[in-house]
């Protein structure tokens, strides 16, 4: 192998052991050699997100893709680098309704058979802030706290036909998940726009994301860091479609 110094002090602090320990070292050294030096190296130099931040949102790519195999390779270094178990919850609890039960229900039992090796207790802490009375008004209060007048204008003008499901977004997706204590709402509007870009075909609703993430807070710096920490796991053309949306919303000035 020929690694970089800073990939490999990378990779020794995300996964405690020496990338020579790794099975790919062994059995495919030129391949691994790339992604080491590219993952380890220069996208943690040009991403500049904060290593416990950085592997949160890894995790919300990992779960969209799915990649199940990569998620929990990566959900080993969170914990051994101190991400909080109640984080990794509500970064599985808040895909569902964005990539689906089909998905996100492996991702959980797998994470709460991690959990279990590292004598995590289950289940965790509540953090559910509504009720099955508030829950469509809190949802709606969040929504229009991220996307402004365009909520209502959307439900008004929605067809009679389909109106049940904007009221399943207010009160589902976004009562259900975005009220949640255990993360902050600026960093679950991120998370949001992690899971769309990673899934793939839903360009539309990357760019209302963006809209989304500027209007609470996460600047283009803060999306275009994002994208860059996702690009070994998302590969280029989701990549370049997450920052063909970015600029579409949030053009450089």
């Amino acid at each position: 192998m020929n690694l970089t110094e800073n990939a490999r002090a990378n990779f020794e602090t995300l996964f405690g052991v020496s990338p020579a320990q790794s099975d790919l070292a062994k059995t495919d050294p030129e391949f691994f050699s790339n992604y080491v030096n590219f993952s380890f190296d220069e996208v943690i130099v040009d991403s500049k997100l904060e290593l416990q931040e950085r592997l949160l949102i890894i995790l919300a790519s990992l779960v969209a893709i799915p990649a199940l195999s990569e998620y929990k390779t990566i959900l080993n270094a969170a914990l051994k680098n101190g991400v909080s178990p109640i984080a990794i919850k509500e970064i599985l609890y808040q895909a569902t309704p964005y990539v689906g039960m089909g998905k996100s229900i492996d991702f959980i039992t797998a994470t709460n058979e991690i959990f279990k090796a590292y004598h995590i207790t289950l289940p965790l802490e509540a953090q559910s802030t509504t009720t099955r009375e508030n829950r469509q008004e809190k949802g709606l209060e969040t929504q229009r706290e991220l996307f402004g007048e365009a909520i209502d204008k959307g439900n008004a003008n929605a067809p009679k036909d389909y109106q049940h499901i904007r009221r399943f977004l207010s009160a589902n997706c976004f009562g259900d998940y975005y009220t949640r204590t255990g993360l902050e709402l600026q960093f679950r509007e991120l998370l949001t726009f992690v899971y769309i870009l990673s899934m793939g075909g839903a360009d539309s609703q990357v760019k209302a994301h963006v809209a989304g993430n500027i209007r609470i807070g996460n600047d283009r710096a803060k999306l275009i860091a994002v994208v860059t920490a996702l690009v070994p796991y998302i590969g280029y053309p989701r990549s370049l479609n997450a920052l063909s949306a970015i600029d579409a919303i949030a053009p450089l000035q």
